[in-house]
Order: structure tokens, then sequence, then C-alpha cells
């Protein structure tokens, strides 16, 4: 992974726009982050990591003050990085979320977090991924890296240094697994652990399943075996004993069943000569028992027949009647017709109270004429009914428009009236806007004047909290610094008592004669005397550790203060010089200006709304008026016209009016009096052609009835029958003489099969008990038969597949042996002594290849006396073993943990593995590239022989085009260092990032 460029706004000390090209170090391969304490040099690693990772190492666990105390309401808050990994170029673009003050109203607004993830494609930068969530998903898997993970091998933050050096395996395994990815060894791990849960699983199935059918082989045994079983049983039979127990069942069973089936044959035999000698006595009972039904039948029928001679001469004279039938019920119904039209004459002169000088002594043909005479005159009335109905309506309609005409003529009246006062309305209105015009002119100066006013009073108060925190903070800052001047007194008291030691130790050697082993002379003037305290390296290692300790809380609890003092500052500038009670009331002013402008403004509103409200009533009334006056000029020539035509319609009402009520009234009587003639005319033609018909129907039946052979018409009418009867007839008559036939020929069979046999009905009861015991005892024969056939069956069924079952059983029990071993060996389990799984074992020899690499630079950096050594001892409690590291000591020969090195040795120490992982990562394919490193601090524990030491090594990392960036105030380090960046505070308060490049840059071709 290499990083390109780096843009920060609005983010940490940075207000403005910053940039910082990597690539431009590319030549010198190491540049150093400089700038004054504060100035912001840990904020561009900050950003880094918030880009990536949207998270801060030195804001866990508190408050995330990402964006820039110096931004504006206005003011953007983003990082951009830009990064190549895998041969690809990304660019991610963050912005926290904030609280920034409303641009308007009062309090704050909450500005959402955001994130945007694009990659160069052919020049072109194309999207990947927006928003926090899913910027976050797919950098995942683009970086291969965790937050945690990043800090460990790439930014080396303040503090986190040496937690690689110092992580327990199980920390250092995670972060292995992810540079070099070994996660696949993790899925070996499960897909054994699953095979041996699956083999085991198939071994348990194998030996239930023949367990199973052992079982339901015994229970298909004979209650005459249980022995044997009982036996087996108390002796823990295995499987085997099992299976011959069952063996010998199966063949038993096989014998019984034989047996079984040769019963079930005799049976068999027994029950057909019972069922036929029982078929035999059934069916000569049944011949008996058919010859007496047929006798009786025959009988029956014979004594049928007068009865049915008498039915046939009734059928020949219905048949007879059936010609003299339509002239019969034809002159009937001519005759019921006449009476019929008689009748309704008679009911129409009642239903109508006709007289003599009525209707009624009218003849046909005068009725007939009367009837056209009143048609043609109802057709004129009933135009003259319609012009009669709309009269009223039109008459309405008259008086309407009149009554309109004089409304229109007094709203016209009006509206001039209203037009005539507005002039002087619009007068007075405009006296009054001059006036709240110049009163609303200062609101937009009052309302800036307010939001001054306010943001003085804020930072007025803002400063009486802090005057508060800077005390305390001074007060700590003190304090720390006093802890650190006493333990770094400590430490010197301690070298200045293993100096004189040293020398007490070597004057106890010296002998007068011989020379000095360090001055070479022969005479001992002054020999040291011992102590009796000697001070140990251990001794001193712990109280370098507690200087570095005090060190650190002094220089914090300074930053703090400073921090504290610089906040109040600012407080102090944003209020302008005035204290809370002064601020306070200048806000109070301020708001009482900004309220009496808003009102102007309010009141100048209203005023210029209701000039534009008489304006567009002016314009409205003047539009209203010519329309009125248009329309009335219409109306007026409607209701002259509408005049003319009510006088035709008044004089065509009262000629068809005559003498009546109305029109309407005239045209009742007129129909009523016509209605009544065409009925009277109806029934009188009516009855006048049913007589002339009943009278032909009358002649035409006595001439036929005379022809044929009844005496008169009344026998006739009693010989007729229906069509139904009729065929009633015929069909008794049919069957009578068919079922005579039948019964006598099915007699004559009967006697002739039944010759010779008695006369009384046999018995058949025996012959159906005897059936009945053979059934029985031949269903018993074959139920056993198939029962014992089945059963023995289904034993030789069991028994093969549990030989079967068993055999399967052996083969995976060996089967699952091996798998099992392979398994807990691969997961660290016993036989595995080490208690290492595959992924560690694989890690383990990386991690052999990155301490190799790290003992290269660390044996330079400590003049050969350290040496770091991967351990693969077991780890106590069953934690994971075979990733230790341990220190090993020339001076004592003896290996020691890595907890044990001073501060300085441990900065070593973790600068040698960063960056012999850093080497062994970048040449794994597959693994994740490490082409730049950022150390934050840390040199200035380190004496000048080791930074010396230190600096010659990380001079080496330029080969292979890697990029180291350093954060440090060492002196020597600026002037070894000659590519920079200047981190700068600007006498505003933000901070700004200058970049140069050194001399060797600017000697490349172009």
């Amino acid at each position: 992974m290499k990083l390109h460029r780096i843009e920060l706004e609005g983010f940490g000390p940075f207000r403005e726009r910053q940039v910082v090209d990597l690539d431009a170090f590319d030549v010198d391969g190491i540049f150093l982050i400089s700038g004054r304490t504060g100035a912001g040099k840990s904020s561009v690693l900050d950003g880094i990591c918030f880009a990536l990772y949207g998270g801060v190492p030195r804001y866990d666990g508190a408050e995330k003050r990402l964006r820039s105390d110096h931004c504006g309401p206005d003011d953007p808050t983003s990082v951009a990085v830009e990064f190549t990994t895998a041969g690809r170029r990304f660019r991610v673009t963050r912005s926290p979320d904030y609280p920034r003050r409303k641009r308007r109203g009062e309090g704050f607004t909450v500005v959402a977090a955001d994130a945007e993830l694009a990659e160069l494609v052919d020049g072109q930068w194309q999207g990947r991924a927006s928003g926090p969530r899913h910027v976050g998903l797919e950098l995942d898997e683009i970086l291969g890296l965790s937050q945690q993970q990043f800090l460990q091998v790439i930014l080396l933050a303040q503090n986190r240094f040496a937690e690689f050096l110092l992580a327990k395996n199980d920390d250092r395994q995670k972060l292995l697994r992810r540079l070099f990815g070994t996660r696949t060894y993790e899925d070996y791990l499960h897909a054994f652990e699953e095979r041996r849960r699956a083999t085991e699983r198939d071994v348990a199935d194998a030996t239930g399943a023949a367990a199973l059918l052992l079982g339901e082989a015994e229970r298909l045994l004979p209650s005459d075996e249980s022995a044997d079983l009982e036996t087996a049983a108390a002796g823990g039979a295995t499987a085997g004993v099992r299976l011959d127990v069952v063996e010998r069942g199966a063949q038993r069973a096989d014998y019984r069943a034989e047996s079984l089936r040769l019963a079930r044959d005799a049976a068999e035999t027994a029950h057909r000569a019972a069922e036929d000698h029982h078929a035999a006595m059934r069916r000569l009972r049944q011949a008996q028992e058919e010859r007496a039904r047929s006798r009786a039948a025959l009988a029956a029928l014979e004594a049928e027949a007068p009865t049915v001679d008498a039915a046939r001469r009734e059928l020949v004279a219905a048949r007879d009647a059936e010609a003299l039938r339509a002239p019969l019920e034809a002159a009937e119904v001519a005759e019921t017709e006449r009476a019929a039209g008689l009748a309704a004459v008679r009911a129409v002169v009642d239903d109508l109270g006709l007289s003599d000088a009525d209707l009624a002594t009218l003849p046909l043909e005068a009725l007939d004429t009367l009837v056209l005479q009143l048609t043609g005159e109802l057709a004129v009335w009933r135009d003259a009914q319609n012009v009669e109905k709309a009269l009223d309506a039109a008459e309405q309609a008259f008086t309407a428009d009149v009554a309109r005409i004089r409304e229109e003529e007094e709203l016209i009246a009006r509206l001039d009236a209203d037009r005539a006062r507005i002039p002087v309305q619009r007068a007075a209105v405009e006296a009054e806007l001059a006036p709240a015009r110049d009163a609303a002119a200062g609101a937009d100066t009052a309302r800036t004047r307010r939001d001054e006013a306010r943001a003085r009073h804020d930072a007025a108060a803002e400063a009486v909290d802090l005057a508060q925190r800077t005390l305390a903070a001074e007060q700590e800052s003190l304090a720390a610094a006093e802890m650190a001047a006493a333990a770094n007194d400590a430490v010197v008291s301690l070298l200045r008592r293993r100096a004189a030691d040293r020398a007490g130790g070597l004057a106890a050697d010296l002998v007068d004669g011989e020379a000095c082993p360090v001055c070479g002379s022969v005479e001992h003037p002054h020999p040291a005397e011992p102590t009796g305290d000697p001070v140990s390296d251990d001794d001193i290692a712990r109280a370098e550790a507690a200087q570095q300790t005090a060190s650190d809380s002094a220089r914090q609890a300074a930053e703090v203060f400073r921090a504290a003092r610089e906040a109040e500052a600012h407080a102090a500038a944003r209020a302008g010089g005035l204290d809370l009670e002064a601020a306070s009331a200048a806000l109070l002013e301020a708001e009482a200006a900004l309220r009496a402008g808003e009102a102007a403004v309010v009141e100048r509103d209203r005023l210029l709304a209701t000039l534009d409200t008489l304006a567009l009533l002016d314009a409205e009334a003047a539009q209203e008026r010519d329309r009125l006056t248009a329309h009335l000029a219409t109306l007026r020539e409607d209701v002259s016209a509408r005049e003319a035509e009510l006088r035709e319609k008044r004089r065509v009402v009262a000629a068809a009016r005559g003498d009546h009520a109305s029109v309407s009234a005239r045209i009742e009587a007129a129909s009523l009096r016509r209605d009544r003639a065409t009925r009277l005319a109806a029934v009188h033609r009516a009855a006048d052609i049913a007589t002339a018909a009943a009278e032909r129907a009358a002649a035409d039946r006595d001439d036929r009835v005379a022809a044929s052979g009844f005496g008169d018409l009344r026998a006739a009418r009693e010989a007729l029958r229906t069509a139904p009867q009729r065929e009633a007839l015929e069909e008794r008559i049919r069957t009578h003489e068919a079922a005579l036939r039948a019964e006598r020929d099915r007699l004559r069979d009967l006697e002739l099969a039944l010759a010779g046999e008695p006369e009384e009905l046999v018995d058949v009861s025996a012959a159906e008990s005897a059936l009945v015991a053979a059934r029985e005892a031949w269903v018993a024969a074959v139920d056993a038969a198939a029962d014992a056939a089945a059963t023995a069956a289904r034993l030789r069924t069991l028994l093969e597949r549990a030989r079967e079952a068993l055999g399967d059983v052996t083969a995976l029990a060996e089967e699952q042996q091996v798998v099992a071993r392979l398994a807990d060996t691969i997961a660290g389990r016993a036989p595995n002594t080490h208690r290492m799984t595959l992924e560690s074992f694989v890690l383990a020899a990386e991690l052999e290849e990155i301490v190799a690499a790290a003992n290269l630079r660390l044996s330079d950096m400590s003049s050969g006396r350290y040496q770091l050594r991967h351990t693969d001892a077991l780890a106590a409690r069953g934690a994971a073993s075979g990733l230790g590291l341990e220190i090993l000591d020339a001076h004592t020969g003896a290996a020691r943990p890595a907890q044990s090195l001073s501060g300085g040795e441990t900065f070593l120490a973790s600068l040698a593995l960063a960056l012999g992982l850093a080497e062994v990562v970048t040449a794994r394919a597959g693994g994740v590239r490490l082409d730049t490193l950022f150390i934050d601090e840390g040199f200035g524990s380190l004496d000048d022989d080791t930074l010396e030491l230190a600096m010659t090594t990380l001079d080496e990392l330029r080969q292979g085009g890697r990029t180291v960036g350093l954060i440090s105030h060492v002196a020597t380090m600026k002037e070894r260092i000659p590519a920079q960046l200047h981190v700068q505070a600007t006498p505003q308060g933000p901070s700004i990032i200058r970049q140069d490049a050194s001399a060797a840059a600017s000697l490349l071709p172009a």
C-alpha cells in the first residue's frame, strides 16, 4: 500500500485547504514532519487514519473534536487521501458530523457525516461507493487491514508504536493473518473439524442402524426362542453373537412357513368341495320356488280376462267418437264467443251509463265518423296545450328580466360611488408609508449588530468557563513537571552510583607496581572505594521507565495547559475585550433595536399591501362596470323581443280554450267522448262477428253427428276419450296378452326341468353350515401361512441388511480414527504437543522471517547487544501458542520478555520489527504491500550514538521505493533529513503546511 496525496480542510488545526504531495518525497525515501509543539504535526497522521477508517486513535473513547475550531459557519470540513494498493489507485474523501451554528435563528444544527470512494480508471475518477457505511465496507476489502492493524504496521502513532512487539499471541495472529492472507488455513481447520464431526455422525448412524435392524429382527423371533436371546443378553453379547441367534431363528421360521403352506393347500381343497355341494342344493331350491311362483301368476292372469274384453269395446267406441271431436269443440267455442260478445256490449253500455239519447242510439257508421272528427280536433288543441304550459314560465322570465334591469342599474350606481372614495384612501396610506420605510431600512443592520453582540456574549461566557479550566490545568502541569524533574534526578543518581560502583570495582583489583588497565599508571595514589549498594540494569531500566512515564505525563499536562490557555485567549479575543456583564448589556440593547426594526418592516409591508389592494380594487371595479353596462344593453333588447312573443302566445291559448277553464280541460272532455265512442263501436263489431260464427259451427256439428253411428249428440260426447286414456287402454290389453303367453311358456319349461323331483322344497341349511366351517378353516390356514412366510422373508431381509451395516461400521470407524487424529493435530490438540494450529504453524514460519529481517537492523542499532527471537513455547492457561517473541541479550546470554526493555530499547526493537515486517510482507505475493510508513515521535528517547545508528538504518529503507515519514523534535534529525513538511501555526490561529523536498529532487531530469 502506497500513499500519494493528502488534502486537509477544516480539520484539526487546519482551516484552509492544505495539500501534501507524498510522491514528491519518493526520491528521498525519508521525510520529516516538523513544527512547534501543538502546531498540528500528528493531525496530518490523524487525517490519514480518519479518511481510511473514519476514526482517529488519539480520540478513542473521548470527544471527537475533528472539525477545526477556527472554522466559520459556512466553512467545510473534509479529508481526502489518494493511495495505491494491488495495482489500483483510489481516492477516499470523508467528512465528520459536527454541530454548526444555524444561519438563521438561534442554536446549532448537526451536519451529517459523509464519505465518497472513487477509483482512477483510464485517467478518469469513477465513483465506487458513497456514504460512510458503504465506503467502509468497500475499504475493508480493498485495504486488507483493520484500523488497529494499520496503526501497528503503517501508521505508528504516539504511545502505540510498540503494540505489535508487546502484543499477545492471539492479537499478533490476527494482524499476521490479514497481512499474509492465511485465513484459508483457518478454513482448512474448520473443514477438517466438520469432516471429523461428519465421520463421527456416520459411525454413530451406521452403528445405530445396525442395532435397530438386529433389534427389529429379534422382535420377530417366536417366544420359544427367548431363552437364546436372554442368554446372549446376560453375557453382554456382541453384534456377532446376536447375528448368529437371528440366523438360527430365520432357519426355524423357514421350516414353519413350509409346514403351514401344506396345511393351507389341504384346507383349500376341502373348501372347494363344500362350495360345489352347497351351490347344487341352492340351484334345486331356486327352481322349485320359481315353479310355484309361475303357477300362481298364470292363474291370476286368466282371472283378469273379462275385464280386458270390456276395455277392448271401450277402445273401439272412443276411436269412432274421435272423428267427431273437432266439430263438437268448434261449435262449443263459437257459442261461448257469441255469448261473450253480447255480454261485452251490455257491460260497456252499463259501465258508460249511456242512455237512448246518447251514443247508445247511434249506429256503427255514425260512431266511426264521430271518432275521426274528435281525433282531428284533439291534435289542434294539444299544440295549444303546449303553448299554454310554457306561458307561465315565459311570463315569469319576462318579469325576472325587468327586475334584473333595475338591479344592474342600481349596481352600476354603487360601483361609481365606491371608485370615487379610492383616491382619498390611497392618499392617506401613502402619507403613513414614508416614515415606515425609513424605520424599516435599519432592520438588516440591527440584525447584523445583534449577531455580533451574541457572538461576543457567547465568547465572554466561554472565557469565564475556560479561566477555571486554565487555572486547574496550570496546577496539574506544575505538579507533573515537578514529578518529571524528580524522576530525572532519580535516573541521574542511579547512573552516578553505578559509575562510582564500577570505579570501586576497578580499584579493588589494583596491585601496587602493576599498570592500571584504564590509565596505564603503576602508581595508585587515590583508589576509589567500592559502594555497598550496587546498581543493576533492572534498577536503571525501572528508573528510566518511571522517568519516561513522568516525562510523558508532564508533556501531556503542559499540552493541556497550553491548549487551555490558547482557548481562553481565543475566547477573550472573540469577545472583543468585553466582560460577561458588558457583553450581556450590549446584547440586550442590540436585540431591542432589532425588534423595533422588525416591527417597522411588518408595518411597511402592511401599508404596501394596502396600496396594492386599493389599486386592485379600482381596476376590478372598472372592469365590473364595463361588463355590467354591456350586459344591461343586451338584456334590454331581449326584454323587447320576449314581450311581442308573449302577446302571440296569449291569443293562441284563448282560441283553443273556448268555454272551458283551460285547454287541458277541453282536451280531457273531448278525449273522454272519443274513447267511449271507440269502445262502443269495437264491442258492437265483435258481437256481430261472434253470432255469425256460432250459427255456422252449430249447423256443421249437427250434420256430422247425424251421419255417424251414434244415436244422438250426448252419446257421441260420452264416448270421447283423451289420448292418454286411449293409450292406457291399448297398453293394458297388450300387457295382458304378452304376460299370459310368457307365463304359459315359462311354466312349461319349469315342469320339464323338474320332472322326477319332489314337489316339496329341499333344505339347504346343512350344506350352508358345512360350507361356512370349511371356509373358516381355509381362511385361518391362509393367514397362518402368509404370516409365517412374511416373518421368514422379513427375518432374511433384516439379517442381510444387518450384516451389511456391521461391515459399514467397521470401515467407517477406521476412517473416523484417521480423520479425528488429523483434525486434532491441525487444531492444536493432542497429539499436537505444541498446541499450534495449522495457521499458527504457517504464520510462525512467516514470523521467523520477520524476526530475521528485523535482527539485521536491531543488531546494528543496539551495537550487537539485542536480538529478537521467535519462540513456540506453550502459552499459559491454554492460550494460542507458536507466535511468541522474546529478546536475547548478548550481555547476559539469556532471553527475556520484550516488556523488560527500557523506553529507548523498546523503541529500537519496535522500529526494527516494524521494518522487518514491512520487508517480509512486501516480498510476499498475495499479501499487503507496505510502501509507506509513518513514525510519530520516540526518537527523543535515544542517545546520540543510538540515534545515529537508527538514522543509518532508516536511510537503508529508501531501497525498493519505500517512503518513511517521521515526526520528531530532535534537532539532529532536522539537520540530517532535508525533505520536510513544516507545520506552522499562523498568528491568526489556524495552521498551514509548507512542503520542502530535498535538493536531490530538484536535480532529477524533467
